[in-house]
């Protein structure tokens, strides 16, 4: 089983996600971590955004491991610096190159091959796992999204105020939604949540309940 729970930056989706995985005992798998993870590795090797051949060639060697709830890379677990700004900023960019998402994506089939899994993203009912039946897209308003986004962040000394927060999240929306790869919308059988006013509990249940119903189709 594959649950596939997509949405725009700030939905909650993370969230969500990681807890339907907790109330159903099943795994928890974060893209969005996939593509920071290789985002980081870019930096830390000191490539510009423009070598695509450098970029291309760190791919091959790039050693992820998410298997065990944090993200590392080779041996060293970055959680935290994933979450950076710095990454933050680039993350869009290259998470839209071909070769990149193409070489996720094929990672992320194969740890849903054999384990049923709850994965969260931009293009996971729509291109990772676009046959599965339990497809939910998970909204909110823009507003909703740039406090969650806050509070989620207060710890990491990013930015703290609601309209510069919105106008962030207006144009990683505008990025998603516009790129030629796997651009985000949302898949034309899936469940559409506005959890604007919707706790993160009756967002979950919502979604478990719609599960359960779906497997009695």
């Amino acid at each position: 089983m594959v649950i596939a729970i997509d949405g725009p930056a700030g939905a909650g989706k993370s969230t969500v996600a990681r807890k339907v995985a907790r109330k159903l005992g099943i795994h928890y798998l974060d893209t969005g971590a996939m593509y920071r993870a290789f985002t980081l590795h870019v930096l830390k090797n000191h490539v510009h955004p423009d070598e695509i051949g450098q970029i291309r060639r760190l791919l091959d060697t790039f050693e992820l491991d998410i298997s065990g709830g944090g993200v590392r890379i080779g041996n060293e677990n970055v959680d935290r610096e994933i979450r950076s700004e710095e990454v933050t900023s680039l993350v869009s960019y290259i998470s839209s190159l071909g070769f990149v998402r193409k070489k996720m994506v094929e990672l992320q089939r194969e740890i849903g091959k054999n384990r049923d899994i709850v994965a969260e993203g931009r293009d996971i009912g729509t291109v990772v796992f676009s046959q599965t039946k339990h497809k939910f897209y998970l909204d909110a308003t823009v507003e909703e999204r740039a406090r969650r986004r806050i509070k989620d962040e207060k710890s990491r000394n990013h930015i703290n105020d609601v309209t510069k927060m919105i106008e962030r999240i207006k144009a990683r929306d505008s990025y998603d939604s516009s790129r030629k790869n796997s651009p985000l919308k949302k898949a034309h059988d899936a469940c559409y949540i506005d959890s604007t006013n919707m706790t993160v509990d009756e967002v979950c249940d919502y979604i478990i309940k719609k599960i359960s119903e779906q497997k009695q189709e």
